[in-house]
C-alpha cells in the first residue's frame, strides 16, 4: 500500500481517479523531501490544483509527511494543512494505515468541523481507490 499510495501515487492515483485528478506534476526537485508537486484536478471541479510540499519521507518506517502550501477550497482561511501518513504491516497480512491532518488557518479564521470532515472523506476515497486497485490486482506490488 505504501508503495502504490505514496511512492507510485503521482503516477497512479491519477490513472485511478481520472474523474477527480488530472495530473500530478513535480514542480521542484526530486520527490523527496524539501520538493513541490501540485495536483491538477479534471475539468469541472471546483478546485484548479492544489501543491503540496514534501516535509519528509522514510521507506524503511514507511512514513511520509506533507503540506498543502498553495490552492485548494480553503486558500482563502488556510495557511496550510499539514498531513502525516504512517502505514504498518499488518500481522494478518496486509496493512494499517494512520493519517494525521493539522489545519493552519489564517489568523482570525475560524475551520468547521464540517470543512475538516469533507477532506477526510476525499483523502479516504483516494485510499480506498488505491486499496481497490491492489485487491483486484495483487500481483501489481507484490
Amino acid at each position: 500500500m505504501f508503495k502504490a499510495l505514496i511512492l507510485d501515487g503521482d503516477t497512479l492515483i491519477p490513472k485511478l481517479l481520472p474523474q477527480a485528478i488530472k495530473s500530478v506534476e513535480l514542480i521542484h526537485g526530486d520527490g523527496g523531501p524539501g520538493s513541490i508537486k501540485q495536483m491538477n484536478f479534471a475539468e469541472g471541479s471546483h478546485m484548479k490544483y492544489v501543491k503540496h510540499r514534501v516535509d519528509a519521507l522514510d521507506k524503511e518506517k514507511m512514513t511520509y509527511s506533507y503540506s498543502m502550501v498553495e490552492g485548494g477550497e480553503y486558500a482563502d482561511k488556510i495557511e496550510s494543512i499539514s498531513y502525516e501518513i504512517k502505514m504498518e504491516a499488518s500481522p494478518a497480512g496486509g496493512c494499517k494505515g494512520t493519517n494525521l491532518s493539522k489545519y493552519h488557518p489564517k489568523p482570525g479564521v475560524v475551520i468547521n468541523e464540517e470543512e475538516i470532515k469533507a477532506g477526510k472523506e476525499k483523502a479516504m476515497a483516494v485510499f480506498k481507490a488505491v486499496e481497490a486497485y491492489l485487491v483486484a490486482n495483487p500481483e501489481a506490488y507484490a
